[in-house]
């Protein structure tokens, strides 16, 4: 598995013979003419993670892109004229050769004031787990963590205790393009997880690390 961060919770997953793209939000660095994208997985309707001009973009170059989301975003997209479809928690679609499992409901609590959105996670080909805007724990096991480092629904003690718990193989940070530095989420996250005897590693934004 290929996998390649675009900034904050953007990831392009090349497995086997299919091109997956996550969450290409604002504040993702997408190339414009992106290519052999055969699926595009939005895990919530928040602008970070769904911003349609860059879906229609992407879309230009994709025309057979099929896009995965929740019950709201499918809503959202068909509004400005793009088709989506929904995809709930525990249901399977196949991409290519590629299993494609949704995960979850709904967004992490934030505050008593903020309504809490639908948020689908997304397990991909039985390995990678990209867990959206949650920290719900799957039932299966993880081998690969995108694993969310800071954002105003958590905390460092909530961000270690989830990917602790998790387990897996190996993670790496997303959903870090509030940081103007990694300071001091990324540094005490490895510490921490290698203490646990977990790997870790940052991904450089651009560059495709294989799995």
């Amino acid at each position: 598995m290929k996998i390649t961060k675009f900034g904050h919770s953007c990831l392009l997953v090349e497995e086997a013979d299919a091109g997956i793209l996550i969450d290409p939000g604002m504040w993702s660095v997408v190339p414009p003419d992106l290519k052999n994208i055969d699926a595009i997985l939005i895990t919530h309707e928040h602008g970070d993670h769904f911003y349609i001009s860059n879906i229609k973009n992407i879309l230009k170059n994709n025309p057979g892109a099929k896009i995965f989301t929740n019950p709201t975003v499918v809503a959202k997209a068909k509004a400005e004229g793009v088709v989506a479809s929904i995809l709930k928690n525990g249901e399977v679609v196949q991409v290519k050769t590629v299993s494609i499992k949704g995960f979850g409901e709904k967004h992490a609590f934030i505050y008593k004031t903020m309504p809490i959105c639908d948020n689908v996670g997304f397990i991909i080909a039985g390995q990678l787990f990209h867990p959206g805007d949650s920290y719900e724990l799957p039932e299966e096991p993880v081998a690969i963590l995108a694993l969310p480092l800071v954002a105003p629904w958590t905390d460092l003690a909530h961000t270690l205790e989830f990917g602790i718990a998790i387990n897996p193989k190996i993670m790496f940070p997303i959903h870090d393009g509030f940081l103007v530095t990694a300071n001091p989420y990324t540094p005490n996250a490895e510490r921490e997880f290698k203490a646990a005897g977990l790997n870790w590693e940052v991904l450089n934004n651009g560059e495709p690390r294989e799995f």
